[in-house]
C-alpha cells in the first residue's frame, strides 16, 4: 500500500525576495519521510490572498495533507487564515478557546493581549487547534490542511505537534555511494538497474572535487534488503565504489 503524500506551501514575500532564507521545507521533508509520509511538491507563494486560495485548493485536492507555513502572525500582511478558510468557504472569527490561550500567555508575562495580538486567535470554524509551545499562539488543522507559522522554532514545534495525530507508512529508506567517474560514463548502466528495479529510487547527484568528476549514487524506497540488494548490484558494477 503507498505511502500516503503530502505538499507544503510557503507563504511570504520575504521568501521570495531572498530576504529569508526557508529552513522549514528541509525540517518538514525529514520529519514526513521518517514518518512515512512522501512530500511530493513544495509551493512558494507570495502574501497575497488570490494566490494562497488558489494554491491551498489545488494542493489539497492533489494530497492527502497540505502544510503551510507563514503568515499567521500579528500584523496586517499576515493573512493566511483567511485565506485558507475562503479557500473552503468557511467563516473565521476569534476563537474562544484560541483566545483564552493567548490571554493566560500575555498575563504571565505582565503583556497585554491587544487587538494586533488577538489577531492571533482567528481561527475558521470547524478547525482543530495545532498546539505552540514556543510562543502559545495555536495553528490550525482545517480538513487536510495544516496550518503552521513561518518562525522555524515554532514551526518545528507545531510539527512535533501534529505529525504524531497523523496516519503514516514505512518509512522511506535510503543508502549511499560514491563513484568517482563523469554522469556520461555511468549513465547507462544506472539506466538499466532502475528498469530492473522499479521498486527503489535510484538518483545520481553529480560533483567535482578537485578537478575530479563524480557522482553520489542515492537508492531509495521502504524496503530494506531490496535497497540492498540494489546496492550490491552498484557495487558489482563499479567496483572503485566509495
Amino acid at each position: 500500500m503507498p505511502n500516503p503524500t503530502a505538499a507544503m506551501l510557503v507563504i511570504g514575500d520575504e521568501i521570495l525576495s531572498g530576504r529569508t532564507r526557508d529552513s522549514n521545507m528541509h525540517h518538514l521533508a525529514q520529519q514526513l519521510t521518517s514518518h512515512g509520509i512522501d512530500l511530493s511538491e513544495v509551493r512558494v507563494v507570495a502574501d497575497t490572498r488570490a494566490g494562497i486560495i488558489a494554491a491551498v485548493q489545488a494542493l489539497s485536492a492533489a494530497y492527502d495533507h497540505l502544510f503551510t507555513s507563514g503568515g499567521i502572525g500579528p500584523t496586517h500582511d499576515d493573512i493566511t487564515a483567511e485565506a485558507v478558510a475562503a479557500a473552503f468557504d468557511m467563516p473565521i472569527s476569534i476563537r474562544d478557546d484560541a483566545r483564552a490561550l493567548l490571554q493566560a500567555h500575555y498575563d504571565r508575562s505582565g503583556q497585554e493581549l491587544n487587538e494586533a495580538r488577538l489577531r492571533m486567535a482567528r481561527i475558521p470554524d470547524g478547525a482543530a487547534l495545532i498546539e505552540n509551545p514556543v510562543s502559545i499562539a495555536p495553528g490550525f488543522t482545517l480538513r487536510n490542511v495544516h496550518v503552521m507559522a513561518g518562525v522555524p522554532s515554532v514551526f518545528e514545534a507545531m510539527v512535533a505537534s501534529v505529525l504524531p495525530t497523523l496516519t503514516g507508512g514505512a518509512p522511506l529508506l535510503s543508502q549511499t555511494i560514491r563513484i568517482e567517474r563523469g554522469e556520461g560514463e555511468i549513465a547507462g548502466p544506472l539506466t538499466k538497474l532502475a528498469e530492473e528495479n522499479p521498486e527503489v529510487s535510484i538518483g545520481s547527484y553529480p560533483y567535482i572535487q578537485n578537478g575530479v568528476y563524480g557522482s553520489n549514487i542515492v537508492v531509495r524506497g521502504t524496503d530494506g534488503p531490496q535497497i540492498d540488494k540494489v546496492i550490491t548490484a552498484l557495487v558489482r558494477l563499479f567496483p572503485d565504489v566509495s
